[in-house]
């Protein structure tokens, strides 16, 4: 064999591997694509999950009995993971009775107790229509305070529409701060889906009204809003969210529209009484809560379900532009509980 024909097949074979080596990240892409929404759940609980369940098993070892000792270091280890006193009670009381009826349990069996009692308490039907059926356009307001990921998240929830074939608009009605408006702005660039905007300043029900006007006319399936970010007490905001559910309702039927409160699940039990002032000052319909890769306190999200019955929509669990998922409550316990 020439030099020549050495130095091809080298070549041939170096292509021939680098190919496959392709071939193969390209498998391996898809696979992980294939398992990327539960991976990305099962990580964004992994310090929730570490907190809790090791503190549990140090707890178990050595115990052949349930006594009051136990559960009162596992009603402060549930508390601990922001499950909250109120909510804490119902599950060491679950227990409790267990423990009454079979005398001892294990491990296994404590988990299983808690898994059950956990899928109880976040079992909240959501009192909205089924998205298949809605009438076109569907209106999604999005309200909470400065902070809890609220613009990122109605970035995140357009791609995911725009990604399962839906036509999207945003409409950016937060006009009390300019960094607001062009970081809504830059978000609507950056994934192609349009915005109707206008100065700082503007009144937001009027921005409102333009984009559910325009979003009409465009025959757009989803129109979603921001708005202010807004304490409970602040009577002007309130009653500017008011004004803006008015100007919607007038166009569009109000059973149709949905309203979104964003909380960030990293303040904890702070959500959850953030979440308690909103809901007495405005109709919410269901949440959104960000941030639960960041945290473990992940069981905030039990104690929300429980203590205000309102149903949990969306969850963040990333940062990147697809960490938006839709909450399903069997998904969230089997992650909580790997």
């Amino acid at each position: 064999m020439g030099i020549f024909d050495k130095i091809k097949g080298a070549f041939n074979k170096k292509h021939n591997s680098t190919k496959d080596e392709s071939m193969i990240n390209n498998l391996d892409n898809q696979t992980t694509n294939l398992n990327s929404k539960k991976d990305k759940l099962d990580q964004s609980l992994n310090n929730t999950r570490q907190g809790f369940f090791n503190k549990m098993k140090f707890l178990l070892t050595g115990k052949n009995k349930i006594d009051d000792a136990f559960l009162d270091d596992l009603e402060e280890m549930l508390i601990l993971a922001d499950i909250g006193v109120k909510t804490t009670v119902k599950i060491i009381e679950s227990i409790e009775q267990y423990v009454k009826e079979h005398k001892f349990l294990d491990e296994n069996e404590l988990k299983l107790i808690l898994k059950k009692e956990i899928i109880k308490l976040i079992n909240i039907n959501p009192s909205l229509p089924p998205n298949s059926t809605h009438v076109k356009p569907k209106v999604i307001l999005f309200v909470g305070v400065n902070g809890v990921g609220k613009t990122t998240t109605i970035a995140k929830l357009a791609h995911m529409l725009k990604r399962e074939g839906s036509k999207v608009l945003i409409g950016a009605a937060d006009t009390f701060r300019a960094a607001a408006i062009d970081q809504l702005d830059l978000w609507a660039q950056k994934i192609n889906i349009p915005i109707v905007k206008q100065e700082m300043g503007s009144d937001p029900a009027s921005v409102a009204y333009d984009t559910v006007k325009s979003g009409l006319a465009s025959n757009v399936d989803y129109i979603l809003i921001d708005t202010a970010g807004r304490l409970h007490n602040k009577i002007n905001l309130m009653t500017e969210l008011e004004k803006i559910n008015k100007v919607i309702s007038n166009l569009l039927p109000s059973e149709t529209n949905e309203v979104v409160l964003v909380l960030d699940a990293s303040t904890g039990q702070n959500a959850l009484e953030q979440a308690k002032q909103f809901i007495n000052k405005t109709d919410v319909n269901c949440l959104a809560l960000t941030k639960l890769d960041g945290t473990a306190k992940g069981g905030v999200v039990i104690s929300i379900c429980d203590q205000l019955k309102v149903p949990i929509k969306y969850i963040g669990v990333g940062e990147q532009i697809d960490d938006l998922q839709l909450f399903n409550q069997i998904d969230f316990v089997d992650s909580l509980f790997k």
